[in-house]
């Protein structure tokens, strides 16, 4: 479909002259109207991208130019750009300009990159199949009768039909990895505090990380080195020199690889179990050692998640009360009944559902029972990951229980959606990085996916394990 597989490949094209970044552009804006029934973006930076394209390509012909000169980006609509929308997905926000860049944003235009437009989500990057966006539906490329994941679904789903080279999203309990499981590419969400999460609409401050969508792992290795880094405007920001994974990226390292016993028990889907074994086989094969590990209270992942996740939901959504920004109920005269009817109108049901599981679990008489006690056992979890990595230097693992599900299929079984996640919440409850890799297609023909997690700030390991994949 295209005459280049990564970034780097694409800039040679066009210094050659082989390939116009100007038509390049002009491809994937005909992809996104042709493929506007996915329902992949909120809105489309037509001129803009158009406009800037000329200029890049000259940049790149005379060899001035960064790191990401000439990739077509997407950015999922929770991150903020001057002067555009921000939406969040959501009727509150529908009108919202922002009024400044996120970091994040700002360092893909640093270094050249054509922002294409802002993706569909779920609404505040809440659910786990992307039909929670007051924009409606985004659908799975593969198989439109199927959801692509959430909440990134439509980074996802814009990466996988070739709307944009490559993507951002945010990932708070699996919101990269699962969507990019679903869709069949890569999908890396860093280590807590390596991208700073500033312009970023919070949903839970201490998991949110914002991360790649790409179709390779040169791509994924390239945009990390490009988006990690401290930010002074991030007061959860890495202050540790951080150096960069992709000129390493091809080094030939042997490494030992745990497999949890706990993520492989006799209840999973016997073709995603296949997949992780292949995968296994192929790391023996590259000369990697293969042993089983435990994670003891990984069991406790999915309820510590959505007790921690929506109480700090609760708090940080407590800013959306029709005062300052966003949608605003004139009808109310009093301030009390404003709030209300103004939230009311403007959340969506699964927003509402985790603002209010969120303030119980704070509430006077429930705290100690629910949000002290699931703090408690995140420490724990956390311990786990960190006396298994003295042992091992990667996990493999599932990246999700099954293949992509079909639209509305779980929209009545609130508790069967969350355990969608039942794979990527520990990652984000311990804070480490981990990347799904596209692992081919089961039965059904949607793809599957698996899963690589490595101890804080060893991503290097992860893209260089990624490497060994080529042939899944």
């Amino acid at each position: 479909m295209l005459p280049y597989r990564t970034i780097s490949e694409k800039q040679e094209l066009i210094r050659s002259g082989k390939l116009s970044l100007l038509a390049n552009v002009s491809f994937y804006l005909s992809r996104i109207r042709e493929l506007a029934s996915i329902n992949a973006f909120t809105e489309v930076f037509e001129s803009d991208a158009l406009s800037v394209a000329e200029a890049i390509e000259y940049k790149i012909k005379s060899r001035r130019h960064g790191k990401l000169a000439g990739a077509v980006i997407a950015v999922k609509d929770v991150l903020s750009i001057k002067d555009k929308t921000l939406t969040c997905s959501s009727n509150i926000l529908k009108d919202f300009k922002a009024v400044y860049t996120a970091t994040s944003v700002q360092k893909l235009l640093d270094e050249d990159a054509v922002i294409i437009g802002k993706t569909n989500c779920d609404e505040f990057a809440m659910g786990s199949s992307n039909e929670n966006s007051a924009f409606g539906t985004v659908k799975n490329p593969h198989n439109t009768d199927y959801v692509p994941g959430g909440s990134s679904g439509g980074s996802a789903a814009a990466v996988a039909a070739y709307m944009c080279d490559a993507s951002l999203g945010t990932d708070t309990g699996g919101s990269i990895r699962q969507p990019a499981s679903f869709c069949g590419i890569y999908g890396l969400k860093p280590t807590y505090s390596r991208v700073s999460r500033y312009g970023l609409t919070a949903f839970a401050s201490s998991f949110d990380t914002v991360g790649p969508f790409s179709r390779s792992v040169e791509d994924s290795a390239l945009l990390l080195d490009v988006l990690s880094g401290y930010d002074e405007k991030d007061s959860t920001s890495v202050t540790r020199q951080i150096t960069g994974v992709y000129p390493v990226l091809h080094e030939k390292k042997k490494f030992t690889v745990g497999l949890p016993k706990e993520y492989l028990t006799e209840d999973l889907n016997p073709e995603i179990r296949e997949k992780v074994d292949e995968a296994a086989s192929l790391l023996k094969k590259a000369g990697h050692s293969v042993i089983e590990v435990s994670l003891p209270h990984t069991q406790y992942a999915i309820a510590v998640y959505y007790i921690l996740a929506t109480a700090e939901a609760s708090s940080n959504l407590a800013r959306f009360d029709g005062v300052r920004y966003g949608y605003r109920n004139e009808e109310s005269r009093d301030p009390a009944g404003m709030y209300v009817s103004s939230r009311t109108a403007g959340f969506g049901k699964e927003v509402k559902r985790r603002i209010m599981l969120g303030t119980y679990v704070l509430s006077s008489g429930y705290y100690d029972a629910y949000y002290r006690k699931a703090q408690q056992v995140r420490q724990k979890i956390a311990s786990d990951f960190r006396k298994v990595f003295t042992k091992v230097d990667l996990l493999l693992t599932p990246t999700t229980p099954g293949t992509a599900f079909k639209i509305g299929e779980k929209n009545n079984n609130p508790l069967e959606m969350y355990l969608s996640d039942i794979y990527t919440t520990s990652a984000n409850l311990a804070g480490i990085p981990a990347m799904n890799i596209p692992a081919g297609k089961a039965k059904n023909g949607l793809p599957v996916g698996i899963q690589l997690l490595a101890d804080q700030f060893n991503e290097e390991y992860i893209l260089q394990a990624a490497m060994n994949f080529n042939k899944l």
